[in-house]
């Protein structure tokens, strides 16, 4: 079966990761017990080890316990709503310690509304906790295993962000409506308007024709076509390449070329604040505090003596300014502007060794020693003031590869990387433990941004996601999905004027110049 994408997908080969491991563990957490009192939901936490399961059992009989407690002290327990208790919210957390505390803070926070309304708790699983295989982001490889565990006990499957408010007695009602044995694909309906590249041009004839759900707002499966997907998952033996788009992904292959349903459109799912949302979103953009020194920012520019008096041009009179630190790294050097000559020959393709050799300039003495390193194309259009807010939210002393999230051969043991248009961040630690790895280009032209995180994943560094940077230009996304306060990054001058986009989406000029 091949999905009509443009060659997104090719789902042919053998897939062992999804061979004959779930039945085990399903059958030994269906056992019925008689012997506790907490929902049933709530007893049954996945994880591929027992010592794992044993853990998020005690820590979810440890909530039931407090939660019912603090709600239920004198009275007796409230009949429990089948909804709730039969709802399985995944929270799609990342791995890096600012995003792992906000998913434990939404988990909570869901836990204890529940409490507060006393219709039973649902079960809140924490996305990266499910188990060690960094592409579970993609949610596609990780369904077999919700399946296994939750498929008799759960009758919908909610995916939710970090920063994404569940407001469960208006969830509760909306679910309601839609008969469970049904096979249903919930969220609130974005479509591209003309055809992008970030979707391989699919629908090309008539964009608006196909809906996938926004992120931001949640979207949900009934058990029926969760369980059915799962199977799907596990006989087909699916192949995948690149991941790119993921809610646009899952409602490719939820829909089969027609062989499926299409996304439904609940309004209640929202991706902001307003009356009767069953779902809330504010920004992707944090206010973790005051923003990150300029003089704490390393930005490595790549171009070629083909750019110079064409790209160049546009970041020196638009986004340069922002910047104490930062070098242009080219095949010749040029004084005008000026650029540096790191000895590797510019390649059309892939800038693997010119990227190798900016890491190992950026730990030398040959520049500042500072925190984070920002790797950018020389089309490459930035907000330094707002990635410096951002950059708030990390610890540098941890190893931080950030930016926008792909994935290659996700379920096949792939791995994920950062895109290099849309602009590669990186802590000192990370790129200290890079090198010190040895893992290196397989040839200068190779793919920079895929190499890094091959090696990243190799050694166990998380690939952070985080939406406000872009590998291709604003008219390529969904115009409801992204808004000109929010965004850190574009890439490409193709057919636009760069420095239009740059004032129209990336310029604050009523932001402070903090030092």
């Amino acid at each position: 079966m091949t999905v009509s994408t443009r060659g997104r997908y090719n789902f042919a080969v053998t897939n062992p990761r999804f061979t004959g491991k779930w039945t085990g563990i399903s059958k030994r957490l269906r056992q019925p017990r008689n012997d506790v009192s907490c929902p049933r939901s709530v007893k049954q936490q996945p994880r591929l080890s027992c010592l794992s399961i044993m853990w998020l059992m005690a820590v979810n009989w440890s909530l039931c316990f407090f939660f019912g407690s603090a709600s239920n002290h004198e009275d007796p327990p409230a009949r429990g709503s089948a909804v709730l208790e039969e709802l399985v919210i995944v929270i799609q957390s990342q791995k890096n310690s600012y995003h792992a505390q906000r998913g434990y803070q939404r988990k909570e926070k869901i836990l204890q509304d529940a409490a507060n309304l006393g219709q039973g708790l649902p079960v809140v699983l924490l996305l990266h906790e499910l188990s060690d295989y960094e592409g579970n982001w993609s949610i596609l490889p990780v369904l077999p295993l919700l399946s296994a565990i939750y498929g008799e006990s759960a009758s919908w499957f909610l995916f939710v962000e970090e920063e994404t408010m569940v407001v469960l007695h208006v969830l509760e009602k909306v679910l309601k409506r839609y008969p469970v044995q049904e096979e249903w694909f919930l969220g609130q309906r974005l479509h591209d308007n003309k055809p992008s590249i970030v979707h391989h041009y699919a629908f090309s004839e008539d964009p608006t024709s196909f809906g996938y759900p926004d992120p931001a707002a949640g979207w949900a499966l009934s058990a029926a076509l969760h369980q059915r997907l799962a199977e799907r998952i596990q006989s087909e033996n699916l192949k995948s390449d690149f991941t790119i788009d993921l809610t646009h992904e899952i409602a490719l292959f939820i829909w089969e070329e027609g062989r499926g349903p299409k996304l439904t459109t609940v309004p209640e799912f929202c991706s902001e604040t307003r009356d009767n949302c069953a779902t809330k979103f504010t920004n992707y953009l944090p206010n973790c505090g005051s923003p990150v020194s300029k003089n704490n920012i390393f930005v490595a520019v790549k171009t070629c003596e083909k750019y110079h008096s064409v790209r160049v041009p546009v970041v020196k009179s638009t986004w340069e300014k922002h910047a104490v630190y930062l070098e242009y790294y080219s095949d010749v050097t040029d004084a005008s502007i000026p650029t540096i000559n790191l000895g590797v020959p510019n390649t059309e393709r892939g800038h693997c060794g010119k990227t190798f050799a900016i890491l190992r300039r950026f730990l030398s003495e040959a520049v500042p020693k500072v925190d984070w390193l920002v790797i950018v194309d020389d089309d490459t259009l930035i907000s330094l003031p707002r990635l410096r807010r951002l950059l708030r939210c990390y610890n540098p002393k941890e190893a931080v590869s950030l930016g926008e999230r792909y994935g290659y051969g996700l379920m096949q043991n792939g791995y994920s990387y950062t895109t290099g248009g849309g602009g590669m961040v990186l802590s000192r630690t990370a790129v200290s433990i890079l090198l010190s790895s040895g893992c290196s280009c397989y040839s200068d032209d190779a793919p920079d941004d895929m190499v890094l995180g091959r090696c990243f994943t190799a050694i166990g560094v998380p690939i952070t996601h985080s939406p406000l940077f872009h590998q291709a230009q604003p008219d390529d996304y969904s115009g409801t999905r992204i808004t000109p306060q929010h965004s850190v990054s574009f890439h490409k001058h193709w057919s636009v004027d760069p420095v239009a986009v740059y004032t129209n989406w990336l310029q604050d000029s009523h932001l402070k110049d903090e030092l």
